[in-house]
């Protein structure tokens, strides 16, 4: 992979190119986009008077004839009313008043299905959001673009519609051309890789060779789990000149908080919230990890800092539901959970994090409905299909769990609790072959929960394959020593109780031996070993008298 790499002089043509795409996005509305250029920009050297800079306003002669309806359109667009705003421009033939137009009567459609939504937590239905005013919508935006009149932006709108619409590859072809007409356009970017679900896909892009673009492919790597490729990117990009950038920053600590590496990206958000005290970007995965460390102090400083910040943010109602489950209440948690959907209905972890409430809840039912919702909403969110494997394995419905298990392990395939999990289920299902093959394989990668051994080992004293069963406890042991794990470990004492009890039968005295006194060490071990009674092995002289 080619590093990438901007020249001390391309720095300022960078600052430029992003203070003028920010008055872009402003002039049509496009806050987001905005705000993420403007936050670029603040991180590189300031501009001084000699350098050329972007011109606040450009006109075409069709923004002038157009700039009275435009202006009046753009001040009912600021105010949400968006079909005034729309029926205002509707004659315009301007590129910036044919954007708002279009891009009005899309956020009508997308504020009147929320308004719809406001009260309902259940199930998506198809027909609701594939609706007549889209479809309508579609078709005029289609007439445009064969006819070649649609800009970059109108091609952004475009795009989405067709993504609101299901039709993805379209939607691509689209989205892919817009970024050719507008690559510093970041919302375009980011509704093309919420479309991406493989590298393979990647590689059949038409992407324009421009700096933009390694941002997008950073972001779709972190978004499809290609953790390190994603964090090379990040730090080539801060190499290159963006090391201020708190949204670099955040996403690298995002990156991090996905591989389990808790210490660094908790290193990377509290640095992160001392550079930006108010931020409220991506607090929720700062939540997240307080909540796995078991910081309860912090996570209740946070929640309260957020609160007197902005109460009516998706993020504070999150970190606040967060909060609540860590201290066990798991009603408060699932109103918080609720509040948060209802400001943003495709909140991907509140969906999921609410679906692990239900569960604690005993909920099942309840649990299940929310993880489908969160599949809805982004099917490359693992945790969703983990969950609903585990909701369905609590209903002992083996093949369900089997399918969305290995939907989970498709999306991470070096995390060993998919294969664990997996291997559990081929076991309850007599597939033997198989679960040996998961066992195996989740050791290979990297077993987490330090249980892969511990189960392959069981299954092959199943099969009466000793050998095999000792080389396993024989390996677990050895491994979890060699780490430094705590020694009050049930499965520890269990793999040297078994492993004596091997030796035993193998006639191998001294080995058998010294794990019986290695057995004598753990409370869960009870007072029998080989079948015998303490005293019985101490007369046999296998352990010492006291």
């Amino acid at each position: 992979m080619a590093a990438f790499s901007i020249v001390d002089g391309d720095l300022k043509m960078v600052k430029k190119e992003l203070l003028g795409a920010v008055q872009a996005c402003r002039e049509r509305g496009l806050w987001h986009s905005a705000k993420w250029s403007a936050d670029l920009a603040f991180c590189l050297n300031p501009l001084s008077i000699s350098d050329d800079l972007p011109a606040s306003v450009s006109f075409t002669p069709e923004d002038v004839e157009d700039l009275d309806a435009y202006n009046v359109a753009k001040s009912y667009f600021d105010l949400k009313e968006y079909d005034r705003a729309a029926h205002t421009v509707k004659d315009c033939q301007s590129p910036k008043a044919s954007f708002l137009h279009y891009y009005a009567r899309y956020l009508s459609q997308e504020m009147k299905k929320e308004h719809v939504h406001l009260d309902t937590l259940g199930p998506l239905v198809k027909g609701q959001l594939t609706n007549e005013a889209l479809r309508l919508l579609r078709v005029g935006l289609s007439k445009k673009h064969l006819k070649k009149e649609l800009d970059g932006y109108c091609l952004y709108v475009y795009g989405v519609v067709l993504r609101k619409l299901d039709l993805h590859q379209e939607a691509i072809d689209v989205l892919a051309e817009a970024a050719q007409y507008t690559p510093l356009h970041w919302g375009v970017w980011l509704e093309l890789a919420a479309l991406i679900t493989d590298r393979d896909m990647m590689k059949t892009l038409a992407l324009p060779n421009h700096w933009m673009k390694e941002f997008f492919l950073a972001h779709v790597y972190t978004e499809l789990q290609m953790t390190g490729e994603a964090l090379q990117k990040y730090n080539a990009l801060q190499e290159a000149g963006f090391g201020k950038s708190t949204y670099i920053t955040a996403r690298i600590a995002v990156a991090h908080h996905n591989i389990r590496d808790i210490d660094t990206a908790l290193a990377l958000f509290t640095d992160l919230t001392k550079k930006d005290p108010y931020r409220i970007e991506n607090m929720d995965h700062l939540s997240n990890l307080l909540y796995v460390k078991n910081m309860q102090m912090e996570l209740c400083y946070l929640a309260h800092k957020l609160c007197e910040i902005d109460k009516y943010r998706v993020e504070t109602c999150f970190v606040i539901g967060n909060y609540y489950s860590l201290c066990t209440q798991h009603e408060k948690a699932v109103v918080y959970f609720q509040r948060a959907l209802k400001l943003n209905p495709r909140c991907l972890s509140a969906w999921t994090l609410m679906g692990h409430e239900y569960m604690e809840m005993k909920n099942t039912a309840a649990a299940i409905q929310a993880y489908r919702r969160a599949i809805e909403v982004n099917r490359r969110d693992y945790r969703a299909w983990y969950g609903l494997a585990q909701s369905y394995e609590i209903l002992k419905m083996p093949f369900y769990c089997i399918y969305y298990y290995r939907q989970a392990h498709q999306l991470r395939p070096n995390d060993s609790r998919m294969l664990v999990a997996l291997g559990d289920c081929y076991h309850k299902l007599e597939k033997l072959a198989e679960a040996k093959k998961c066992y195996w394989k989740a050791y290979s990668v990297g077993d987490m929960e330090k249980v892969a051994l511990v189960n392959l080992a069981k299954l092959y004293e199943r099969l009466n394959e000793s050998d095999l069963a000792a080389q396993c406890y024989h390996r677990y042991i050895h491994d979890m020593c060699e780490a430094g794990e705590i020694l009050e470990h049930e499965e520890l004492s269990s793999a040297f109780r078994n492993l004596a009890h091997y030796y035993y039968r193998i006639e191998r005295w001294d080995d058998a031996a010294v794990c019986a006194r290695r057995c004598c060490d753990y409370n869960s071990v009870s007072n029998t070993i080989f079948g015998l009674s303490t005293s019985d092995v101490r007369e046999e002289n296998l352990l010492p008298s006291s």
